[in-house]
């Protein structure tokens, strides 16, 4: 059965013209390209690097990028792509937000102009791939304690050293953003494929997000020439800022999880049948739906307004923390309920609720986990720093 959405409060009536073509182009998508093969990528753990060219001819990738052949959509429409892909896969929605938010915005942000031009275009179409390299194996929640570093050479380039951990695209990267300390403080790296002393090593037996690519990257004196420094970049905001326009495009694309579940609920509710009658005559399973529907509208509420407040510039990032941890837990709460309400059904992929349970127990935890977002914004609120020194 097509998917049915679910707009309770009308958001509908909230979306210009142009932002419901985009949601509707990719819903398309992902029901023509996506559904029909996403639980075999998901058992075979793989992603099917020839999908980035589709998503690079419909404008998806950095598509809230203006300029060097990406789309310049506004941050709600950047959501609703996020949104419909998730409703798809977690792994393809990852994977568009590590192109356009990890790694072309870091490019189009601090990059030099020859560096936009060598990467936005090529990445845009989907015919060159990104990663960005932040966390490390024994600093996930606090960055700002990595031992990578990249020190000066008499002849102007930089010796990288150091290891970076769960990196989505890494080993089909052509190229990487790693986050390095340097004598001037972090600064960001453009590190081909290729490089001498560059390499990556695929984790496997992943029970979450296995339709994308989560790799090791190793930088063994590593040897990059002097431009291949992001020359604006500096200090931990400079990948923070990224991590914030990709946070916020989780927080829409968790509603795409949450609204797949909630209409494969719906729909097993209203036919399958016990003691002669449809399930969804039963108080238990109606309670549970009504909480689906309650909790997703109030993060449908909650990502609209933030995507507006994006597009007049006027965003905190707190409230992007705040977002992505609200929708995600919503989510996860939803696929959660949705596999109770199919019964034995719901473990396996007949359904999608289960795979959608699993990939989102990474999503709350990636980008900054459910915890470190809440000290984050109870930080805010009080003024008083529960993380880490003041």
């Amino acid at each position: 059965m097509a998917f049915q959405g679910l707009d309770f409060y009308g958001i509908e009536e909230l979306l210009t013209e142009e932002e419901r073509l985009v949601r509707d182009t990719v819903r398309s998508f992902v029901d023509e390209r996506v559904m029909p093969d996403i639980a075999k990528h998901f058992k075979d753990g793989t992603f099917p690097r020839s999908m980035a060219r589709e998503m690079g001819e419909l404008g998806l990738l950095g598509a809230h990028i203006d300029g060097y052949g990406c789309a310049g959509l506004n941050q709600v429409a950047y959501g609703l792509i996020c949104q419909e892909l998730e409703r798809g896969d977690s792994g393809f929605r990852s994977f568009a937000s590590v192109q356009g938010s990890l790694v072309m915005f870091p490019i189009w942000k601090f990059g030099s102009e020859e560096q936009k031009q060598h990467w936005l275009p090529a990445m845009a179409a989907g015919d060159a791939i990104g990663c960005f390299g932040l966390t490390e194996p024994d600093f996930g929640s606090d960055p700002g304690g990595m031992i990578t570093h990249a020190k000066p050479t008499p002849g102007g380039g930089w010796i990288l050293n150091g290891a970076k951990m769960w990196i989505t695209n890494g080993s089909i990267a052509d190229v990487a953003v790693v986050w390095a300390k340097t004598p001037d403080g972090i600064r960001g790296f453009l590190v081909p494929k290729g490089t001498p002393g560059y390499s990556t090593n695929d984790i496997h037996g992943k029970w979450s997000l296995r339709a994308s690519i989560t790799s090791e990257l190793i930088f063994d004196d590593c040897k990059l020439p002097g431009d291949a420094i992001l020359p604006e970049s500096g200090g931990l905001k400079s990948p923070l800022m990224c991590l914030s326009s990709a946070r916020f495009g989780i927080s829409w694309g968790a509603l795409g999880a949450a609204m797949a579940c909630y209409d494969e609920a719906l729909t097993h509710a209203k036919t399958r049948l016990v003691y002669g009658k449809p399930i969804g005559r039963f108080q238990m399973v109606q309670n549970k739906l009504v909480e689906m529907c309650s909790r997703i509208t109030q993060g449908q509420l909650l990502a609209w307004r933030l995507g507006r407040l994006k597009d007049e510039n006027r965003e905190h990032f707190t409230q992007i923390c705040l977002a992505k941890r609200n929708n995600v837990a919503l989510a996860l709460d939803a696929a959660r309920a949705c596999r109770d309400i199919l019964g034995a059904s719901g473990i396996t992929d007949e359904y999608h609720c289960g795979r959608h349970m699993a990939n989102l127990e990474s999503v709350i935890t990636y980008e900054g986990t459910h915890d470190i977002h809440m000290l984050i914004v109870g930080a805010h609120l009080t003024g008083l720093n529960a993380l880490g020194n003041d």
